[in-house]
């Protein structure tokens, strides 16, 4: 009967950071990819005077130079739209071997499509792998059906049962949570606008494109589109701020960080310059503590920001807007003390060296399990 086998066995702790890593490490060329081409293509906006090249309405430009610019930009989203699935069916992967692929990618978007953010996918790569695995040890199979097993039954199977949990475990008690968080930043628009805007900036670095974030965004657009601006100008703040302050600080110490972030953390910088979150993501799947550090950082930005005066009409965060912001001096300080503040953290938080060499202990005990049929 088929019997999934493995090496020597890593503890609890040891697998879960395995899998992360894992995960991370195949996630970076994608992630690295996007952001190189959207800042091509941001940055080659900006001297054209654009603000938004990824408006649709680019596409039918009379410039051909502002209509390929269009494209490198959906072609960056396009590859950073792959970060989830991928991060998702590593994990899964790491854990399950070549079964766990499948459920793990679809698992992942899955995850993307709900809204759930990285935290979703991370969930994702796990309740696949550890389901692919739980398939495998009580799935019993005949010897002449053993070779099915890792084409077929645990693909198809995984998939389902992981997709099921995601869209009923997990994606709706999220989507309740992202619709309940609307209604509470909304009933607080008439409050203190410095303990708004703090809140808001915290809510965005959170989950950096999950369900709080997106809650927070989406109030303060619709309280921008009344003609409230400060709640804008907090969440614009808030979402570059993450990937600066992390990226900046594998530039300051990169010894602090593994091998991996270290190459991270340039697209990260480049990331938050044209307003993209997506950058620190990495360092949170490495490390949930940062996830805290981007909390209180971006909380603090958003609230320096609104209280001493600065004004963001636009829901443009990138540095190519940066000038058209009421007291953008202020404005652009506010940025440099929020990545201050997560810099200096991820600096306490990451170990440097020593944790990377952990991590490389840990892949080389723990070969990847191997399907076996027994007879």
């Amino acid at each position: 009967m088929a019997k999934f086998q493995g090496g020597g066995k890593p503890s609890a702790g040891a697998e879960v950071k395995n899998a992360i890593m894992t995960g991370v490490s195949w996630m970076l060329p994608f992630v690295i990819a996007g952001a190189v081409l959207m800042g091509i293509a941001r940055i080659g906006a900006s001297a054209w005077g654009i603000d938004n090249i990824w408006d649709a309405s680019h596409e039918q430009a009379a410039s051909i130079v502002v209509q390929a610019l269009h494209k490198f930009d959906g072609f960056g989203g396009l590859a950073l739209s792959l970060m989830l699935p991928v991060v998702a069916g590593y994990i899964s992967f790491a854990l399950a071997n070549k079964p766990g692929l499948a459920p793990g990618m679809v698992g992942g978007l899955l995850a993307s499509n709900l809204g759930t953010g990285f935290l979703g996918a991370l969930a994702a790569g796990f309740v696949a792998g550890y389901i692919v695995r739980a398939l495998n040890r009580y799935v019993k199979l005949p010897k002449a059906l053993a070779s099915a097993g890792p084409i077929f039954i645990l693909p198809v199977g995984g998939t389902l049962l992981t997709c099921i949990i995601m869209a009923f475990v997990i994606g709706a008690p999220l989507a309740a949570l992202n619709h309940g968080m609307e209604s509470w930043l909304l009933s607080m628009s008439g409050t203190n606008k410095v303990l708004l805007a703090a809140v808001i900036g915290g809510m965005v670095g959170f989950d950096l494109g999950g369900p709080v974030n997106k809650a927070a965004v989406t109030t303060a657009m619709a309280l921008l589109a009344s003609g409230i601006y400060d709640p804008n100008t907090a969440a614009q703040v808030a979402i570059i701020v993450p990937p600066i302050g992390l990226g900046v600080a594998t530039l300051i110490w990169s010894s602090r960080f593994p091998e991996s972030l270290r190459e991270a953390g340039k697209a990260s910088t480049l990331m938050g310059l044209i307003g993209v979150s997506e950058g620190a993501i990495p360092f949170a799947l490495a490390n949930p503590r940062i996830i805290i550090v981007n909390v209180i950082g971006s909380a603090v930005g958003a609230a320096m920001a609104v209280g001493l005066g600065s004004v963001n009409h636009a829901p443009i965060s990138g540095f190519y807007g940066w000038l058209a912001v009421e007291s953008w001096p202020v404005y652009v300080l506010s940025i440099a003390c929020g990545s201050a503040i997560i810099a200096v953290g991820s600096l306490l938080i990451f170990r440097g060296v020593a944790e990377s060499a952990e991590k490389d202990s840990v892949k080389k005990n723990s070969p990847a399990p191997k399907f076996k049929a027994s007879r």
